[in-house]
């Protein structure tokens, strides 16, 4: 069976969805605060890299770029934020859109579903400090089915 990461384009498909949500985000008042203090030359790079590992291809981020700890720590420590949770979400399924990936259902929904868990589960869950993140996470793996174990 394909893996989402070959569905939605493999390595190509991923650049371009991660650009998309880029321009998204950074477009949104709210979702845009996120990256107030910068960001890294090579976010969009990295960003398409960390999705192509985590939705089945490739294990690009974390043998070039680091861990799921690492990715955590950068997101922790700043609050709660659901208002910019939903809009950075919306802000996916917008991208889905425009890089033409939102016309398989199938795909949408669960690229959707993979966004939308990461989002307000993995990537916000130490809200306090980025210290109470624990060292050795994996990159979550997510299929056409949900979480992989």
């Amino acid at each position: 069976m394909q893996t989402l990461f070959e569905a939605a384009g493999g390595m190509d498909g991923m650049r371009r969805l991660a650009a998309a949500w880029h321009r998204r985000v950074m477009d949104d008042e709210v979702v845009a605060h996120a990256f107030s203090h910068g960001f890294h030359p090579q976010h969009v790079e990295r960003l398409a890299a960390y999705w192509a590992e985590a939705l089945g291809g490739p294990k690009l981020y974390s043998s070039s770029y680091g861990d799921q700890t690492s990715v955590v720590r950068i997101h922790s420590g700043k609050g709660v934020h659901e208002e910019m949770d939903r809009r950075a979400i919306a802000c996916f399924d917008q991208a889905l859109a425009d890089v033409a990936l939102a016309e398989n259902a199938a795909l949408k929904q669960s690229l959707h579903d993979y966004f939308a868990w990461t989002t307000t589960t993995t990537i916000s869950c130490y809200h306090h400090s980025a210290d109470d993140v624990p060292d050795g996470l994996h990159i979550p793996r997510w299929s056409w089915n949900g979480l992989q174990s």
